[in-house]
């Protein structure tokens, strides 16, 4: 108890997890074009919260008549944000002691060996040379079948040749991600999401934007060549970095192999 306002440590421990799910919610929204609904959701809710205390019975009532479709719409509206919050939940869950035991059987089949990864690095170059533009994605252990879908099947082994013919601008694979999945190019021209974060830099096009939103929905990894400056990004957990050598590319994708 402290003082008259009979404050128990049970209700210090509920104020400190709200404002914690408060901030991780915020955080989560950061950037997107949906920051400002949620400011406006959270002003509602205190407002509810101090005609309620002030006894204004028919107010309070409306409002959380209100607020209680609200939810409702709520669920609507920010399904991807809740989506993503969920993922990363799950995600910090997986990079447990028991998680990453339990990660490395599913995903013991789901990796590229080292002869695939010179041929991917070896497309890159003569893409980024060629300044052809390109967009690769590599499944760990998210399911990727809904976005698989949305393209052409391939189910090909990995091969520099036939990766730079996917993308060269006159063929009708080009436009769209290829995906790769257990050692194989499994498919090509498929739709992804493009990300809303307004954080990114505006030099940044539409294939960036859909790397940044497809490893940050799931735990795949991205590698995005530019078309108009041929530079080579490495791209997870919705981050992007430019790689500056062959070398430096294939590290990044054995150790992102080696971390799922």
């Amino acid at each position: 108890m402290l003082g008259f306002l009979n404050i128990t440590i049970i209700d210090v421990i509920d104020i400190i997890l709200v404002a914690f799910l408060i901030y991780q919610c915020f955080r989560l929204l950061k950037g997107t074009s949906v920051i400002g609904i949620a400011i406006g959701i959270v002003t509602l809710y205190v407002f509810w919260f101090v005609v309620s205390a002030l006894n204004m019975d028919l107010l309070s009532s409306i409002m959380e008549q209100v607020l209680g479709v609200g939810v409702i719409a709520l669920i609507i509206l920010f399904q991807q944000e809740i989506r993503k919050f969920l993922f990363q939940i799950g995600k910090r869950s997986i990079n447990s002691r028991l998680g990453k035991l339990s990660r490395r059987f599913l995903n013991s089949n789901n990796e590229v060996d080292a002869g695939s990864i010179e041929e991917i690095t070896q497309a890159c170059r003569r893409m980024s040379e060629t300044r052809t533009g390109a967009l690769m994605v590599f499944r760990r252990i998210s399911s990727m079948e809904n976005i698989i879908e949305t393209g052409d099947k391939v189910d090909s082994i990995i091969n520099r040749r036939l990766i730079e013919n996917i993308f060269w601008k006159n063929t009708p694979l080009h436009d769209g991600a290829m995906i790769v999945d257990n050692n194989r190019i499994v498919a090509a021209r498929c739709t992804l999401p493009i990300s809303q974060n307004l954080e990114l830099p505006p030099q940044y096009g539409l294939r960036h934007r859909a790397a940044a939103s497809v490893t940050s929905e799931t735990d795949a990894f991205a590698i995005v060549v530019s078309e108009e400056t041929g530079n080579i990004s490495f791209v997870v957990d919705g981050t992007i970095r430019t790689v500056t050598s062959l070398s430096e590319l294939k590290l990044s994708i054995e150790s992102a192999y080696n971390e799922a």
